[in-house]
């Protein structure tokens, strides 16, 4: 983890010179970087419910084509060596009639992980949302033909909101549902997840506190990591 953290403070150097480096190039480039308590995705925890330094880089244009990569630590607690997640995206974002829209592709992969475990997938995602002005709500669904260990087909359909609070904090909340072609393959039954958290804006850093749990029962549904939670982060963003 020491090592981790003193590439992130690295990383931070490097993003804080992005503006600098993108001032010949058409559109905008912007940064993270966070840490959290857990790494959970889905309702499911990635890294062995153990802490997770996250970065990311994106590149916006006009047109409403936006481009990124984003990587974590992981450690799924099954003897392979996957330590690191990365993922590779791109697509199209807009507004119509009120609503927002956003099509585009994800690349999940995990450098250092036995290949035989083919744990690298891709998905096809979209979602469209709209800010009531008290609330925003948005719905999205995920699809990939060759899901996380191979198996098969999978789609993950789900809801979020974002209501604005007094004091400038903010309530979000979340309800996906995951389907999976080979449940045995990918090591769990479909399932339900859903989220409740408050989030608040400090200095420039966004710091967030979340509840999440699933329809999985522990540890007979899941060995670990599926159970009631609640998990801390705070990131920060560059421009």
């Amino acid at each position: 983890m020491k090592k981790t953290l003193l590439t992130a403070i690295s990383a931070v150097s490097c993003l804080t010179a992005l503006p600098a480096l993108a001032l010949d190039v058409p559109g905008n480039f912007t940064a993270n970087v966070g840490f959290t308590t857990e790494y959970s995705f889905r309702g499911l925890q990635q890294s062995d419910e153990g802490p997770a330094v996250q970065g990311g880089i994106d590149y916006s244009h006009d047109s409403g084509f936006y481009a990124g990569v984003w990587g974590s630590n992981v450690d799924f607690n099954d003897g392979d060596q996957a330590t690191l997640e990365t993922d590779v995206y791109a697509g199209f974002t807009g507004e119509t009639g009120g609503l927002t829209w956003d099509v585009g592709g994800i690349y999940y992969a995990y450098p250092g992980a036995d290949t035989a475990r083919e744990y690298d997938f891709f998905e096809i995602a979209a979602s469209v949302g709209h800010d009531f002005g008290f609330a925003s709500a948005s719905a999205a669904v995920n699809y990939s033909p060759d899901f996380y260990n191979e198996s098969g087909d999978a789609w993950y359909t789900a809801l979020y909101a974002d209501v604005p609070l007094p004091y400038d904090f903010k309530l979000s909340g979340s309800l996906g549902h995951q389907t999976i072609d080979n449940n045995t393959a990918f090591g769990f039954k479909d399932y339900t997840d859903w989220s409740l958290g408050l989030g608040y804006n400090l200095e420039g850093f966004d710091l967030a506190l979340k509840y999440v749990d699933t329809s999985l029962d522990e540890p007979g549904e899941c060995a670990d990591g599926c159970d009631s939670r609640v998990i801390f982060s705070v990131s920060k963003s560059f421009q």
